[in-house]
């Protein structure tokens, strides 16, 4: 019998929770487990059993950088096939992001996908929360950062991304009103980044007064 992947355990115990079965039916990069089992409900009463299927990710991090002299965030763009399948664009704008490494700090994994991704290296940078993706089927949890970066002039910048793993990522720096017509236009479609660029809304004024001085 193959080793099960280290990215799916089995399902850890809670209390009102009844594992039934517990199988891994895709042993790939990203494994899926098929779960049979059954909860406490809310009146105390048990659930029917349920079958899921559970998508093992892992956690992943993102970063923001903002540059408070000019004003200026980075985003960036690269074809996404899930985003074409889901009918909408696949050239998708987007955070920095990737995933983290067995035993890797967020905030050090968040910076390495900056200079990886973006070519940028933020000296300051905070949290911004910890959040799920997508709860009903993935335990992809996202741990989102901004940072303070001098960002170069858009007329400058060159692609980046990891030529062994198929990335071609373009920068896109622009300033920080910018981002936010797009976000309240729609035209950011990237959960991750969304919230991002809700969170700087929210502390732009103090981000420029405290990382100014």
């Amino acid at each position: 019998m193959s080793a099960r992947p280290p990215k799916a355990p089995p399902i850890s115990p809670f209390p009102g929770l009844e594992i039934r079965a517990d199988e891994v039916v895709w042993p790939g990069r990203f494994p899926v487990q098929r779960v049979r089992f059954t909860y406490e409900r809310f009146d105390g009463g048990r659930s029917p059993e349920l079958t899921w299927e559970l998508w093992r990710r892992g956690a992943g991090v993102a970063m923001l950088p903002f540059d408070p002299w000019a004003d200026r965030v980075a985003l960036i763009e690269q074809f996404r096939l899930p985003v074409h399948a889901a009918g909408l664009p696949p050239i998708h704008t987007e955070c920095v992001a990737g995933l983290l490494e067995a035993g890797e700090d967020p905030q050090e994994a968040a910076l390495r996908e900056t200079q990886e991704e973006a070519g940028l290296a933020p000296d300051r940078v905070e949290k911004i929360g910890q959040y799920m993706l997508m709860q009903g089927g993935c335990d992809e949890l996202m741990h989102l950062h901004c940072g303070r970066a001098r960002l170069p002039e858009p007329e400058t910048v060159k692609n980046h991304g990891l030529q062994h793993e198929g990335e071609d990522i373009r920068l896109l720096i622009m300033p920080t009103a910018r981002a936010m017509a797009m976000l309240d236009a729609n035209e950011i479609r990237n959960a991750t980044c969304a919230m991002s660029l809700f969170w700087l809304r929210h502390h732009h004024a103090r981000l420029r007064d405290e990382w100014t001085r």
